[in-house]
């Protein structure tokens, strides 16, 4: 029997059985309704007809899936009723759960994977978009001290299925946190992004867009300078974000100075690619066509990672899942931001050429660097902007001190040059 303490469900709160049993609830109508399209797939093979509805079954087999549905549906809802009942008693006992790093990551694995879906269902378990100082919401009604802040704000922002914790990173037993690094040597405030990553880039831009003009807003004292720091998918919500700002006269923007990427997918990830193939060879037999419901399950903001989607437009009015071209519209990066990219590779420096390009296990080597086939969607990262880390992978970014070293390097010689948007090649 495994240690309760190996079970990271036990972090898991009062408040949040309720929602654990919904997404119960709606899991197993899923699978039942899988089950269902199987079992009809297999009749039609032998030329029964099925119900009025694809997939759908008829007669007493019809009745069985429904009675399925309609049980699961009662035990749902009672199971709720009772939960919320105990809540307050639970809660008092547990009494104010302190945040857990378990706790956290479980949620932010579970939002990466179906956070549009928990947000769609108002499910509590969807995680909102929060700005973070020292660990806590920032809550402009009782903003920090402003003897604790300085005008300039770093802005660190997670990839996908991570949140804002696990920017603290371990690199040979010792801790490393980019964050409090660039703080102390070039007297910034971090600021820590937390969202919910399954849901599409351009919402996650949007959103975070106002966020930073309510946080220029209520800010202790002038911002003189915003610089983000974005871990993959954080990269691209980024640019989707200064988009947005500068598309309605937002005031943020003219505050932020730089913008540096760690191993961005620019232009894509193969592996969200590879899940679009799956769909495609589930859909090619009809025994195996209901279990592409499935992989249809993974989320909008994996999707986006496909071809790298910034835009609303990328996305909007298309089946995400059908297999297509590349099609997005190009996005240069900010004009007037010194941008910056660091791209990882697991192969060695003197390596051939293909093992390097293959990248840091989740992100090419060119899609990183911003570099495409097509010269017209390149983006102008500066030679000087760009740096590559071998014999490194995409979750090492977060922790190398090499890594540390290196925007240490871009942003002492950023705040001592007088053109800042030289390094974005504008």
């Amino acid at each position: 029997m495994k240690s309760s303490s190996n079970n990271p469900l036990r972090h898991l709160r009062a408040a949040d059985a309720i929602a654990v049993a919904r997404l119960a609830t709606q899991a197993t109508a899923g699978v039942a309704r899988i089950a269902e399209g199987v079992h009809q797939s297999v009749w039609s093979s032998m030329g029964v007809r099925g119900g009025t509805s694809a997939g759908s079954t008829r007669g007493i087999t019809a009745l069985v899936y429904q009675s399925v549905q309609g049980i699961n549906q009662v035990v749902g809802k009672g199971l709720a009723s009772i939960l919320a009942a105990l809540q307050p008693v639970l809660e008092r006992i547990e009494g104010d759960p302190a945040e857990t790093p378990q706790r956290e990551a479980v949620l932010a694995a579970l939002n990466g994977v179906l956070g549009d879906r928990l947000a769609a269902s108002q499910n509590p378990l969807a995680t909102p978009m929060t700005l973070r100082y020292r660990g806590a919401t920032l809550n402009w009604q009782t903003p920090p001290p402003r003897h604790q802040v300085s005008d300039k704000v770093l802005l660190l922002i997670h990839g996908l299925c991570m949140n804002d914790l696990q920017w603290q990173a371990r690199h040979d037993d010792e801790v490393v946190d980019h964050g409090d690094a660039l703080a102390r040597t070039l007297g910034y405030t971090p600021v820590y992004l937390r969202y919910n990553t399954g849901l599409h880039t351009s919402q996650n831009g949007y959103e975070l867009a106002r966020q930073l003009e309510q946080l220029v807003e209520h800010w202790p004292t002038a911002v003189a300078e915003i610089s983000i720091l974005a871990h993959s998918m954080g990269g691209l919500v980024t640019r989707n974000a200064c988009h947005e700002a500068r598309r309605e006269g937002l005031r943020w923007p003219e505050v932020l100075k730089n913008i540096v990427f760690l191993g961005t997918p620019h232009h894509g990830a193969p592996l969200e690619r590879a899940g679009n193939w799956i769909d495609l060879l589930l859909q090619s037999t009809p025994y195996s066509r209901p279990l592409a419901r499935l992989a249809r399950l993974r989320s909008a903001g994996i999707t986006d990672l496909r071809y790298g989607h910034v835009l609303e437009a990328d996305w909007q009015g298309r089946d995400r899942f059908a297999r297509r071209p590349d099609q997005r519209q190009h996005l240069p990066l900010p004009h007037g931001v010194a941008c910056y990219a660091v791209a990882a590779t697991t192969a060695a420096k003197r390596s051939l050429l293909a093992e390097r390009l293959i990248g840091d296990g989740l992100v090419p080597l060119n899609s990183a660097l911003g570099q495409h086939d097509d010269p017209q969607r390149n983006l102008a990262f500066d030679q000087a902007a760009q740096s590559i880390a071998y014999r490194m992978n995409h979750m090492q970014l977060l922790s190398s001190p090499q890594v540390t070293r290196q925007l240490l390097q871009w942003l002492q010689a950023a705040a001592r040059s007088p053109d800042r948007a030289s390094a974005a090649g504008t």
